[in-house]
Parts: C-alpha cells; sequence; structure tokens
C-alpha cells in the first residue's frame, strides 16, 4: 500500500448527491462486524445506527459470535443480498476469503465498504474507511522509544498480537510500532520474521482480556525481565497489565496499545497504559451509511484521501507523557474525543 503523511481527521469525503431522509425511506443498509462484545465494533454500530436514523434508512446489523467467525459473516452477507438492501458496511474477519461472498454482493447491485479493516486486495470493496493503522501502531513505537532514550536499545520487548500473521490490522500496528521504534521490520506484510534480539516474543490474543493474561504469562516465562510491552487493543492490553501485576512487574513495564475507547483512555489516565493510538470507529460507520445513501441516490461512490488507497478517518496518540518530535493529545482530549 502506497504510504504517504498521514492526513487529519475531518478530510471532506465526496458525496455528493447523497439521499435526503425522504429519499432514504427504503433504502436498506446492512452492518457486519468481528463481533458485537468487543467496545471498538459497539460504538462503531452505534455510530452507524445514528446516523441510519438520522437519514431514514432501514439498518441490519450482524456480528460474529467471536473475532474470526467468517462463516457467520458470510451468511450475513447472504442475507443482505436476499433482503435487497443498497449497501454493505463490514469489518472482515477473514480479509482474503471474504472477497467473493462479496463480489456477490457487488454484482448484485449493492455498496461494499470496508471499516477499519482493508480487504485484501483493498479493491474487493468499493471503498474502505479505516484508521491508518500502520501509523497508529508507528506513533506508539516512536513514543515508546523516546520515552526510553538510550535504554530503548536494550529494550525487552513483549508483542502481544491479535491472532497468526495475516494481511491484516493486527500485522499493520505491529509492523508500525516495530518500524516506530527502530526495528527492521523485514517483510512488512507479515509478523515474526524480525531478527532483532530485543524482540522476546509474539504471542497471539484474539483481542481480549483473558487474551492478553495468557500471552503475557507465555512471554514472561520466556523472559521475566521483559519492559516493553505492545498490544493490538485496550482489552488484550487490560489483560496483560493484570498478569504484570499478579507477578509484581506493573511498575517496571511501559504498555502501549491503539484504540482509544474511552476506558483504554482511562488507563492511560490510571497510569496501566503509557499511551494509546485512538481511532474513530463513530466516524467510520456514519460516513459509511452516508456513502450507501449517496449511492442508492445516484451512484456517487466515496473518494479515498490523496496518496491513500483508502479513507482516512484519523488517528491521534494519546498520552499525557508527550515527548519531543512525536505529535499526541493529552488524556482529557481523548477522554473528550474517545471513539467520536
Amino acid at each position: 500500500m502506497t504510504r504517504t503523511k498521514m492526513l487529519l481527521a475531518g478530510t471532506a469525503l465526496a458525496l455528493a448527491g447523497a439521499a435526503t431522509p425522504a429519499m432514504a425511506q427504503d433504502i436498506g443498509a446492512c452492518l457486519i462486524t468481528k463481533t458485537d462484545i468487543n467496545p471498538f465494533f459497539v460504538k462503531m454500530k452505534e455510530g452507524a445506527t445514528a446516523k441510519a436514523e438520522e437519514m431514514g434508512i432501514n439498518l441490519s446489523s450482524f456480528a460474529g459470535k467471536v473475532d474470526g467467525d467468517h462463516e457467520s459473516q458470510v451468511a450475513a452477507i447472504e442475507t443482505c443480498i436476499a433482503s435487497g438492501a443498497k449497501g454493505i458496511l463490514i469489518t472482515a474477519s477473514d480479509t482474503k476469503a471474504i472477497v467473493d461472498p462479496l463480489k456477490q454482493a457487488r454484482d448484485a447491485g449493492l455498496l461494499v465498504i470496508a471499516l477499519d479493516t482493508p480487504l485484501e486486495p483493498i479493491d474487493a470493496a468499493d471503498a474502505t474507511f479505516a484508521t491508518d493503522n500502520f501509523e497508529a501502531g508507528r506513533l506508539i513505537g516512536a513514543w515508546a522509544a523516546a520515552t526510553l532514550g538510550d535504554a530503548a536499545a536494550d529494550a525487552k520487548i513483549a508483542m502481544l498480537d491479535l491472532a497468526e500473521s495475516q494481511p491484516s490490522v493486527g500485522v499493520l500496528r505491529d509492523q508500525g510500532f516495530l518500524t516506530g521504534f527502530g526495528i527492521d521490520v523485514k517483510d512488512v506484510s507479515k509478523w515474526g520474521d524480525e531478527d532483532d534480539p530485543r524482540i522476546i516474543g509474539n504471542e497471539v490474543t484474539a483481542g481480549n482480556e483473558e487474551g492478553g493474561r495468557t500471552a503475557m504469562e507465555n512471554l514472561l516465562s520466556k523472559d521475566p525481565d521483559i519492559n516493553v510491552v505492545y498490544t493490538i487493543n485496550e482489552p488484550a492490553a487490560a489483560g496483560a497489565y493484570e498478569t504484570l501485576k499478579a507477578f509484581g512487574k506493573e511498575n517496571d513495564v511501559l504498555i502501549v496499545s491503539v484504540d482509544g475507547g474511552c476506558p483504554g483512555v482511562q488507563n492511560v489516565a490510571d497510569g496501566v497504559i503509557g499511551a494509546t493510538s485512538q481511532q474513530y470507529p463513530l466516524l467510520m460507520a456514519s460516513k459509511g451509511i452516508e456513502a450507501i445513501a449517496a449511492w442508492a441516490a445516484d451512484g456517487t461512490k466515496p473518494e479515498p484521501s490523496p496518496g491513500l488507497e483508502f479513507f482516512n478517518t484519523g488517528v491521534s496518540l494519546v498520552t499525557d507523557q508527550p515527548v519531543d518530535g512525536v505529535e499526541s493529545i493529552s488524556v482529557e482530549e481523548g477522554m473528550d474525543r474517545c471513539w467520536g
């Protein structure tokens, strides 16, 4: 993916001719998320629901039983096609395997928009509204390295990932973090091929607290002197912190994460997380609903941000310990903006 300087949230989206509420009464839209438990997807659903109600669009929501439940997402796509919906918003669990079912939807005339997680290839969707997840990772990596200063050269890093390496949000954040920290990532399309001795190991978490606890236990058994913990998201970070606390190490380790949900930002305030990269899922979903309305009205498709292959909904580093050279916002501002 071509990478350019990140554009700030609020970049104008071309949605000329968007349907008015009166015109939208017969428009159906579907939101398909990875789960309906993760707070990130809960907020995404809130954004889609509020915008659909505002525009008079009939929204149907679906979710996998767990993160990685590809089959439930396929079934949801089939339901959306049969219902006569005009468009689908989806955070895909399997970015490759979902391409053929979504092609059937596009062939049937539905607008397909990927939210947060780009498909592989990215043009398998008509548009993608997402955080620059590589940049989100790079920000926390650069912040961690600058916070440690000279000690970064001897860091012992635990990598708490989402799932096994595959082209995904998880890989983008992982590789962004390592790049920001100053580590050669070898092949940027996968994690785990790095040979830097500072990396103690990678463990998967499924993006939840239990997974974070177990992953942290496993890595501490490899090296009890870990002092930097990268986490795929804030639930995993919370789980990792509980394990560190149980071992009496919570004050000796720097934890960084991605998402910027209100509970996660509170964990930054409480010292559980040193810094987190904040995303804006409510904005992703609401823009997606507007795009479906425009598509139904006159066939207008959204355009990507200049220089990118997706519409960038923005990312901000949240911390009360700012460092030179890494732009950030305060915890107070992060709480005001969390997942807007």
